[in-house]
């Protein structure tokens, strides 16, 4: 299991104070809170990808190649990387790039992003956004598993004998989660190839959620990747903690009524009953999330939104110590207990390397069988490749 953090790297002001962070004061503290989640144990630091104010995460690699110089264990990766507006060809050098940089500490999880205009910037259309996630990620696959590629589509030009460079380190891809918020189609697609499905449930009620993980675990045992239980999954979530609950609802509640996001809208009651958004003590942080796995079964990533809505870095780093310190350890100890044998964890690029070792060897015993005999006939299970869109290019 996986605990780390993601962040969106907005530039809120702070509502207790009335100042404003410069944008050079956002993206520093964004290096020292990706530093302080490796110092408190933590596994990951996630970032997302954004074109527009209030944002300053317009180029993730870029921000994760310098924390990678600075750090030695924390896995990183992107909260989104825009598989939309994005040109694979780019996406597939840049984080192989990093990849190599950074030892292998890097996974990608792609989205579509939560800001419609991006499109247009890009030249793209919003209304073209899921057959553009699902025809660059099928050229991003291919660019990043075969040395050479042919490729003719709807979006962009043709490539013809291309080769992406540099090759991914050892020969494996950074391992790709698909991340929504509401889209089955995403769902499908991470369980069409066998990637992780990130269901960035922070907004709506678990019912929603629920749906589309089991739609998603269903889909992966489908396509013949495993059984459901060892689909991929991560979770987002909200905290903010202090020893005493009342005091953290006290000094969270000016952010939370203010966020760009929710503020001006519900409750802080009704959204934290609603969402996984938990504000009060550690204890109450690590009894409502030990409680996940019964809603959405055994998973493999956890991460917290903890640096959003204007809160001081002084205070994030605070919650990046008692989150790595309390409530991650606890929380380790929780789903370890009863976490059946066969639930893969968390992915690495080392776990990855050993995976394609072992693919191999099997595959060379499948062929010393198949040249001793006359080799078996049958088709994919259920037909599943002719089912999903780009079964035919």
């Amino acid at each position: 299991m996986q605990f780390g953090i993601f962040t969106v790297s907005d530039v809120t002001e702070d509502p207790t104070t009335g100042t404003t962070p410069t944008e050079n004061d956002r993206i520093k503290a964004l290096v020292a809170i990706a530093k302080k989640a490796e110092e408190v144990g933590l596994d990951v630091f996630a970032l997302g990808e954004h074109h527009n104010p209030p944002f300053v995460s317009s180029s993730p690699t870029t921000m994760l190649g310098y924390i990678a110089a600075q750090t030695e264990k924390l896995i990183l990766s992107t909260s989104t990387t825009l598989i939309t507006t994005n040109d694979p060809v780019k996406i597939a050098e840049d984080y192989a790039m990093l990849q190599h940089l950074a030892d292998g500490r890097v996974d990608v999880m792609m989205g579509r992003g939560n800001t419609g205009p991006v499109y247009p910037w890009f030249g793209k259309d919003i209304r073209d956004g899921i057959e553009l996630a699902v025809e660059n990620y099928a050229l991003l696959h291919r660019l990043w598993r075969e040395d050479f590629v042919d490729w003719q589509g709807k979006f962009r030009t043709p490539l013809q004998g291309f080769q992406s460079t540099p090759r991914p380190l050892d020969g494996v891809p950074p391992f790709v989660w698909h991340g929504s918020i509401r889209s089955p189609e995403i769902a499908e697609q991470a369980a069409y190839y066998g990637d992780g499905f990130f269901a960035n449930n922070i907004f709506w009620p678990k019912e929603h959620y629920m749906k589309l993980i089991g739609y998603y675990r269903q889909r992966f045992e489908h396509y013949g990747h495993g059984t459901a239980s060892q689909a991929i999954v991560g979770l987002g979530g909200q905290a903010f903690m202090r020893k005493n609950s009342q005091d953290a609802k006290a000094e969270f509640r000016p952010y939370f009524d203010n966020a760009p996001v929710y503020g001006h809208g519900p409750s802080m009651e009704d959204f934290t009953e609603q969402t996984p958004l938990t504000v009060g003590s550690p204890q109450e942080v690590i009894d409502r999330y030990a409680a996940m796995r019964e809603h959405f079964g055994d998973y493999q990533r956890q991460l917290f939104l903890m640096d959003h809505a204007g809160l001081p870095l002084k205070t994030v780093l605070e919650q990046l110590d008692i989150l790595g310190e309390e409530v991650v350890p606890a929380l380790r100890k929780e789903f370890a207990v009863g976490r059946p044998a066969t639930v893969p964890d968390g992915p690495t690029h080392a776990s990855l390397v050993a995976r394609r070792a072992k693919d191999e060897q099997q595959g060379a015993a499948r062929d010393a069988a198949a040249a001793s005999g006359p080799a078996p006939t049958g088709e994919m299970k259920d037909g599943a490749a002719a089912s999903h869109p780009e079964a035919a290019r």
